[in-house]
């Protein structure tokens, strides 16, 4: 009897935890608003700002992202301390009030940091392409394999869209048809 409860309740804590993980759709869905709104700010393609994220906080399930709001794995504002479980940890990651506070610092290191600054001078917000390779180039990241890794986010789960393409053809409205009489 005591196994079936034991059983039983591993069983539920289980997939209570993971019920609590944000998939990828869901992150995009929560989070594409405000990315829009960064690229409407800086120029920085929301493709871009939410592809990063979801691949440098694995959708916002990683420690960093639930303890700190900290989406990119940016250092830096003296470290924080959180708690995970009865244990104090002390990190050399910045915390942010919100997953929009890290978004902004994440578009301001972008565009003011002269390592990558010259990105937002020479790119559009449609060259997704550009700005993953660009961001690797500049250093952004250890990993050679990085900007494919975000490229492959950003492809499978469409985030281009966001970046609003320029339209190929114009819609004119159709002239009004002279009166006959």
């Amino acid at each position: 009897m005591k196994k079936i409860l034991l059983i039983t309740s591993l069983l539920i804590s289980t997939l209570a935890a993971s019920a609590q993980k944000n998939t990828p759709t869901s992150y995009i869905e929560k989070f594409k608003d405000d990315a829009i709104r960064i690229m409407h700010e800086t120029g920085i393609p929301a493709s871009i700002v939410l592809g990063v994220a979801m691949h440098e906080s694995a959708s916002g399930n990683s420690t960093l992202a639930q303890h700190l709001n900290n989406q990119f794995g940016v250092k830096g504002g003296g470290g924080a301390v959180f708690y995970k479980g009865h244990k104090k940890v002390r990190t050399a990651y910045k915390k942010y009030d919100s997953v929009m506070d890290s978004f902004q610092d994440f578009a301001r290191i972008m565009t003011e940091r002269k390592q990558f600054s010259h990105l937002a001078d020479a790119l559009t917000h449609y060259d997704y392409l550009g700005w993953a390779k660009g961001i690797q180039r500049s250093g952004y990241a250890g990993s050679r394999k990085w900007a494919s890794q975000v490229l492959g986010i950003i492809r499978k789960y469409d985030l281009h869209d966001l970046d609003e393409k320029p339209q190929d053809s114009v819609k004119q409205v159709r002239p009004q048809l002279a009166e006959t009489n």
